[in-house]
């Protein structure tokens, strides 16, 4: 099956697209974050998923657009409910770019964070796959975590400390419980 993987970075494309391979699946990568902030850490992330796809010899397909004022424009007024939409959008280009490019199917590399709200991914992903007549390949990559942590570090890839919007900046830096 031709599996078309959304990748928010580097580090964490690399268990899913060897659990992917590993399982006789042709994977390519996909590049579609507009919700990470600030632009030198967009740049800082692209830099490295592109060197991650190139030691694993992974295609990657880049759609390289720094909409921060749709990201911003859509989660502004609840912030707290930011990640749904986060979510589904970038799911909603994965999957559209999947149905162009003659994929069998769509998954992302945020079913692999520990942080990220498994769940709903999951029940997003595959109401995208629904409307737009694709499948949505789920697995809990979360089981390689420790595995990609430390391949990550052996191939010396950038590894940030924040999902990668403004908020989850913000939460990064302040002390629990802080509010600003």
């Amino acid at each position: 099956m031709k599996v078309l993987v959304h990748a928010c970075c580097g580090p964490c494309l690399l268990y899913p697209v060897k659990s992917l391979k590993s399982s006789g699946h042709e994977a390519t990568g996909f590049f579609y974050n507009p919700n990470i902030h600030p632009y030198r850490e967009y740049l800082l992330r692209l830099e490295t998923l592109v060197e991650t796809a190139g030691k694993e010899a992974l295609p990657l397909i880049i759609r390289d657009n720094y909409d921060l004022e749709l990201f911003l424009a859509n989660v502004a007024s609840e912030p707290d409910r930011r990640c749904d939409w986060c979510y589904l959008m970038r799911l909603q280009a994965t999957a559209s770019a999947a149905v162009s490019g003659n994929f069998d199917a769509f998954t992302t590399t945020l079913l692999y964070s520990r942080y990220q709200q498994h769940e709903k991914i999951a029940e997003i992903g595959k109401r995208v796959a629904e409307e737009n007549g694709i499948s949505f390949f789920y697995e809990d990559f979360r089981r390689g975590w420790q595995e990609g942590i430390k391949r990550s570090k052996e191939l010396g890839l950038y590894r940030q400390q924040y999902c990668g919007c403004v908020y989850s900046e913000k939460e990064r830096y302040l002390e629990k419980g802080e509010k600003r």
